[in-house]
């Protein structure tokens, strides 16, 4: 079974993907803040995580560019799912090593096409 991390401080949004992510048969870890979010990337190894940008502790820019420079995470595919729409802030997701970078409100056809491309 797949494992996917969903780091996001909002409680409703991470609980509605949890639920949705469960139906697909996907194995679901959650965490509200970013801190504790790359504490569960390292320990669980998950095969995907959907990470916010704005988060309390640690944001997700950095919590990418640690996990992607780092050898034994490198290979974790990395979705930003960010209210944040800025071409800026888009280029600099993929410069610490998003694979790609969805924006809030967003469509959840595209976000299970998106993890089901990457899990393949």
């Amino acid at each position: 079974m797949k494992k996917i991390l969903v780091i996001d401080d909002e409680p409703e949004l991470v609980k509605a993907i949890e639920i949705r992510l469960k139906a697909e048969n996907y194995q679901v870890f959650t965490t509200l803040d970013g801190e504790e979010g790359l504490a569960k990337a390292r320990e669980v190894l998950p095969d995907l995580i959907i990470l916010d940008i704005m988060l309390p502790k640690i944001n997700g820019f950095k919590i990418c560019r640690l996990l992607k420079f780092d050898e034994k995470y490198k290979s974790i595919s990395v979705i930003m799912l960010t209210a944040k729409t800025d071409e800026a802030d888009k280029a600099l997701g993929k410069q610490t090593g998003a694979n790609e970078y969805i924006t809030k409100p967003f469509d959840w056809e595209l976000l299970i096409g998106k993890i089901k491309e990457y899990l393949k």
